[in-house]
Formats: structure tokens, sequence, C-alpha cells
């Protein structure tokens, strides 16, 4: 098998992913925790680019690794008046997040092996497969089937209800 340019960065981008998503479940600091979950989602956006899918990457970055990760460490920030220490771990509850992890991963492998992943090329497909602007508008703000306008309604929602959450947190402090 020939090692070209993009599987190495693949391989790459995939060990800085995994190790990244290590380091943030198993750091006992909450803000080295939250920092490793940057790296995994600008790992994420790396992946995207090495799709050729250059409007995801750019939304990877400014709304998760930007946006969502600020609101983490807002939560953090208002939530522990301890600051960065956080509280021992009970081996009970570890065990148990192993097995349900292990029960996801096989659930997942036995999807992903189950699943036909070949899908025919969108409508607006233009050049490398990159789809245009128009149709990705179109996806998001569209009320018909395979548009998504419900769902981006209701994580307007759930996101305006996350900040009157940590709001309500913060007064009472």
């Amino acid at each position: 098998m020939e090692l070209s340019s993009n599987l190495i960065i693949f391989y790459l981008l995939a060990a800085f992913m995994v190790v990244s998503a290590i380091l943030a479940v198993a750091s006992k600091r909450i803000m080295r925790a939250a920092t490793c979950l940057l790296f995994v989602l600008i790992g994420t956006a790396g992946l995207y680019l090495l799709l050729n899918y250059h409007f995801l990457a750019a939304v990877q970055l400014s709304v998760y690794a930007g946006g969502i990760l600020v609101l983490f460490l807002f939560a953090i920030f208002l939530t522990n008046p301890k600051g960065d220490a956080v509280e021992p771990r009970d081996k009970r509850r570890v065990i148990m997040g192993i097995a349900g992890a292990l029960c996801g991963a096989v659930v997942t492998g036995i999807i992903v092996l189950k699943q036909f992943f070949l899908y025919p090329v969108p409508d607006g497909a233009i050049g490398d497969h990159e789809v245009s602007m128009k149709v990705i508008g179109t996806a998001l703000m569209g009320t018909e089937k395979y548009q998504y306008l419900l769902p981006f309604e209701a994580l307007s929602v759930l996101l305006l209800a996350c900040i009157i959450g940590g709001i309500l947190i913060a007064r009472k402090s």
C-alpha cells in the first residue's frame, strides 16, 4: 500500500485527535481538559480541510472551537468556585463509564459495519465535490424533506436556555 501525503496527514490528525480526546477525558484539571477538547475540535477542522470541505472547517473553528468552547469555559468559571480542582473519582463510576463506553463502541461498530455508505453526488456540487453556498443555505433554512430549519431553531432555543441557566447560576453566587 502506497502512503500518499493525504493519508499521512490523515493518520497524524487522527492520532493527534485520539491522544487529545483521551487527555481531555483523563485529565484531573478542568482547564486542561477544555484545552484538550479545543485540540480535538481543531483536529476535526483539519479533517474537514483534508476532505476539501472548507465551509465546514470554517464553521467548526468559528462555532465549536470558538463559541461552544468559550461557553464551556464560562460555565466552568461560573459553577466551580474552587477554580481548577476536581473531586476525586469514584471507582464504581469509572467502571460504569468504561462499560458504557465499550457498549457504545460495540453498537457504533455494528452499525458502521452493517451500513452502506455510498451516496450520490448532490446537485449543487461544483469542482472537487464542493457544495455551493446556495445549496447549503437552502438546506439549512428550508422546511422540505432533508432540510434543517426545525433542528436549527431547536438548537437556538437550547443555547438560549443554557445562557439563561448560566445567568441564573451566576446570580445566586
